[in-house]
């Protein structure tokens, strides 16, 4: 197969980046690229993203005002890339001649000698301009300039090495369905095959480097699933010390794409209920439980409006994995952190309470509900359930582990919030109804 060129690798990241400044996420706007082009856009999009403050404070510097969006998008995924020399995944002229030649063969074409004219300023003039950008935070952080604000105030003691952390490739994790095997024999096969793997909780294995589900043995069979460390601690928390000599009654609402419920399904023979809006996603978690060869009522409704949907009975448990800002998952998303709005905050918020008014009542008495977000802000997490508390007398708090921060750094016993290392940022509150 001819390789494919560097330009039309620009080009269509480009593409990609001005799609996402238009609102798009990354997952449809990638999904767009023709098949053979996919991974290698994928790769400098993410780089691009993960470096989008820096390279927009360069082009500041390179140009009064921006150029039209789709020239401006090419200018900034080259400067994204070039920027760190000990990080440019292409030497620095090779990829200003691409770009040059991405502009003229696509709509930027008017602003081809623009382009040119600023990426040549910019290698002869890079440390003065770099220099001039570490004034500015966003170009710092690679963050909007109200989350590493809101990051100051809320984790005054971490918020730069979360910050960095977001900017770091996301571990792949594997979490191993114990029913069948256990984590040291996955380990082992993976390891027969040269893909080296570490022990990551109670059943995960996180890979050194990702690889192809289908190169991974036991993922075809449901020994094995694709799934965050801080994720799987949500069904194990959810049923701990719940009495298993009957079957549960347990609803996953807001469950797509449905690894969380396959995993309580891994853990207890339960009569679980699945929950999404979106019909797609719902197809979604059937495949999942398909390939693990279980079984679930899946079904699409809105979880916030239970009457038109549940049967009056009540749940023995309810895990409610709650839309948020996914600000805990910037790592495997990078496109997140330019998408969100400060003021989505407190609109999430406020869906996130009524989820829990809502599903409350399908609790049964002695029974929990087990709350988590995937965001590390703590209007998504803390505050939401601090006042929930207050509202609902009938309710405890169980043991939980609180925020979980994205983090990279070694395990530091004064943050009893962190018990693993390399994990997503979540929360979990685990909630208690008393007894009657």
């Amino acid at each position: 197969m001819a390789q494919i060129p560097l330009w039309r690798q620009l080009l269509a990241t480009a593409e990609v980046l001005h799609a996402i400044r238009n609102g798009a996420s990354a997952t449809p706007a990638l999904a767009a690229v023709e098949g053979p082009l996919r991974p290698g856009v994928q790769s400098l999009v993410f780089h691009s993203l993960r470096n989008l403050g820096r390279a927009e404070a360069l082009r500041a510097q390179l140009a009064k005002r921006p150029p039209p969006p789709a020239a401006d998008a090419l200018l900034c995924t080259a400067l994204a890339l070039a920027w760190q020399e000990s990080d440019a995944p292409y030497e620095a002229f090779t990829l200003v001649d691409q770009t040059v030649e991405a502009a003229n063969r696509g709509p930027a074409k008017a602003q081809a000698s623009f382009i040119n004219a600023c990426l040549r300023r910019f290698l002869r003039e890079r440390e003065a301009l770099v220099a001039a950008t570490d004034r500015d935070p966003v170009a710092v952080w690679n963050h909007p300039r109200w989350w590493i604000q809101r990051l100051k105030n809320e984790q005054p003691q971490r918020w730069q090495e979360i910050l960095q952390a977001n900017n770091q490739h996301a571990p792949m994790t594997l979490r191993v369905n114990v029913r069948k095997t256990t984590p040291a024999l996955i380990q082992s096969a993976l390891a027969a095959i040269n893909i080296e793997a570490s022990l990551v909780g109670d059943s995960g294995l996180a890979l050194a480097r990702a690889r192809s589900v289908q190169d991974i043995p036991g993922f075809s069979d449901g020994a094995i699933s694709v799934q965050d460390a801080a994720a799987q601690m949500a069904a194990p928390l959810l049923l701990d010390g719940m009495d298993t000599r009957q079957p549960l009654r347990i609803l996953d609402a807001c469950a797509a794409p449905g690894g969380k419920t396959v995993h309580l399904l891994e853990i207890v023979p339960a009569e679980v209920t699945a929950l999404d809006i979106d019909p797609i996603r719902c197809e979604r978690v059937q495949r999942n439980l398909e390939r693990q060869g279980l079984q679930a009522t899946v079904l699409v409704a809105d979880a916030n409006q239970p009457a038109t949907w549940w049967d009056g009975r009540p749940f023995d448990a309810i895990l409610l994995d709650a839309p948020c800002t996914a600000s805990g998952i910037v790592r495997r998303h990078p496109d997140v952190r330019w998408l969100r709005r400060e003021t989505d905050i407190a609109q999430l918020a406020r869906l996130q309470a009524s989820l829990l008014r809502q599903l409350w009542p399908l609790v049964r008495s002695g029974g929990r509900l087990l709350y988590c977000t995937c965001s590390v802000f703590r209007a998504e997490g803390q505050d939401q359930i601090e006042t929930f508390l207050a509202h609902h007398t009938d309710a405890r708090l169980l043991p939980s582990p609180g925020h979980l921060l994205p983090r990279t750094w070694d395990l530091d016993e004064a943050v009893p919030d962190n018990r693993i290392r390399d994990n997503d940022g979540f929360f979990y509150a685990l909630l208690e109804k008393n007894a009657t």
